[in-house]
């Protein structure tokens, strides 16, 4: 991959197996912060045993306060092959995982296909992404994801400018998610209540960007198929030392219920969270031996 083009950012970056200079800072050698069984994703995602979460380090947005800024801005992570990975998906399947779920794994995409070649986890198979991504490179997964948990963060191109570093961020992430749905549509379950196939739709509501957050809702509502769901998330922490004001606090309750009552008011389906996840007690450790699934 001498030029990379994974991402909206299409820097076509040099991109060796020791050195990136793209955007992303990556190499071609798949760097993994944490590979573990996580509880704590909606419903059909985690089930009652957890997915196997695999957080690849790096990512192609810069979110300013991310909970995870180790791997997606400062890339702490191992190297792994496709061999390599694919013996840790077996660990997880042995683990009796739910699913697995490959976490902010975009400028890796042709490396996944060769390991899933490798060895395909026999549960669904979980694309959890920031939402900023090419049509062209999800067509490259289509087949191999089962179901696709992307992020729809900001409607405002001045709000993706300045938190995550991507103005043009719904104008991707909108044609994103549309590509995700014809893959694989309206979510379907296994009797467990398992989504095996479909597309969740995660939204986190950010303090001050409530109107932001409601226009987000009204195009879920109005451009895409009846029965796609929503999970609003208020956990919400500053991190990552952010210094945007109005963003170094949580969220209000009046912040959050406006927000939720407008989702119901419109009627779609989904999710919403409790207050107790606005904690950093939630943020995963990654890089350390504890973070890695043993046999």
């Amino acid at each position: 991959m001498p030029n990379c083009t994974l991402c909206p950012r299409r820097c076509s970056a040099p991109r060796t197996p020791t050195e990136g200079r793209g955007f992303c800072g990556l190499p071609t050698t798949m760097k993994i912060g944490r590979i573990q069984p996580h509880l704590w994703e909606e419903p059909p995602i985690s089930g009652t045993r957890g997915t196997g979460a695999v957080f690849f380090s790096g990512c192609t947005l810069r979110c300013a306060y991310c909970q995870n800024g180790d791997i997606s801005h400062r890339n702490a992570g191992r190297s792994f092959t496709p061999r390599e990975l694919s013996e840790y998906l077996r660990r997880l399947t042995d683990a009796g995982m739910e699913s697995v779920s490959f976490i902010t794994a975009t400028p890796y995409v042709p490396q996944i296909l060769e390991t899933l070649a490798l060895y395909r986890p026999p549960v669904p198979l979980v694309w959890n992404t920031s939402g900023y991504e090419t049509v062209e490179t999800l067509r490259r997964l289509e087949g191999a994801v089962d179901v696709y948990l992307p992020d729809l963060k900001h409607y405002s191109p001045r709000l993706g400018g300045l938190i995550a570093r991507a103005p043009d961020y719904f104008e991707a992430a909108s044609a994103a998610i549309r590509e995700m749905v014809r893959q694989c549509g309206v979510p379907q379950y296994s009797p467990e209540g398992i989504m095996t196939r479909g597309v969740l739709i995660r939204h986190l509501i950010l303090p001050g960007c409530t109107s932001d957050s409601i226009r987000l809702l009204q195009w879920v509502r109005d451009e895409l198929p009846e029965g796609i769901p929503v999970s609003l998330m208020q956990q919400y922490v500053p991190c990552n030392n952010v210094a945007i004001p109005g963003l170094q606090r949580r969220i209000t309750p009046r912040e959050y219920h406006r927000v939720c009552e407008y989702m119901r008011e419109i009627g779609l389906p989904g999710f919403t969270q409790g207050a107790t996840s606005a904690t950093v007690d939630f943020v995963p450790v990654f890089n350390q031996d504890e973070s890695f699934v043993q046999p």
